[in-house]
């Protein structure tokens, strides 16, 4: 069985964010709650910067050999804010949409901590352990609004910790 390169797992994990901004862009169409609407495309515009950076990244490695110095962003946060499920008719889709979500980021997660794991060179370790981090707080954002709609009926903001883990 032959090793993937690096170059590979590059392409491979820039074609998960690719599929990300395209599955939370149609998620934001598909709900009609404004606040989930609001996270979905913020969801997708995050996971376009990770695309962007990520083809930086592969540019610089095939034409230098070089990392790039990784710049996160912190994910931006709704105000402390509580909605009625009862706004949103499809409850249940928006669930499995939120499902379907949190198995995305969690994934994702795995397969930037993996890189990192792998790498020796710390700009490319630092920037596959922030990455990762920030797709655990996707994460984390997703599983919190599902919590809150499955057992509360509600959506409620309540100033999420982007260090939590």
């Amino acid at each position: 069985m032959c090793a993937i390169s690096l170059i590979d797992s590059v392409r491979v994990v820039k074609e998960n964010e690719r599929l990300a901004i395209k599955t939370y862009s149609e998620a934001a169409k598909k709900v009609t709650n404004p606040y989930c609407v609001q996270l979905f495309e913020q969801l997708s515009d995050f996971e376009g910067y990770h695309y962007e950076r990520l083809t930086k990244l592969e540019k610089s490695l095939e034409e230098t050999g070089e990392y790039i110095d990784y710049e996160g962003r912190d994910f931006p946060l709704p105000p402390i804010l509580e909605i009625k499920v009862a706004n949103e008719p499809q409850q249940k889709s928006v669930l499995d949409i939120l499902t379907g979500a949190m198995d995305l980021e969690k994934a994702a997660a795995k397969a930037y901590a993996d890189l990192a794991a792998n790498i020796d060179d710390p700009k490319g370790h630092d920037m596959f352990t922030s990455i990762a981090k920030e797709e655990h707080i996707h994460y984390k954002v997703l599983y919190d609004v599902y919590d809150q709609i499955s057992t509360l009926g509600t959506m409620k903001w309540v100033g999420h910790d982007q260090t939590r883990t």
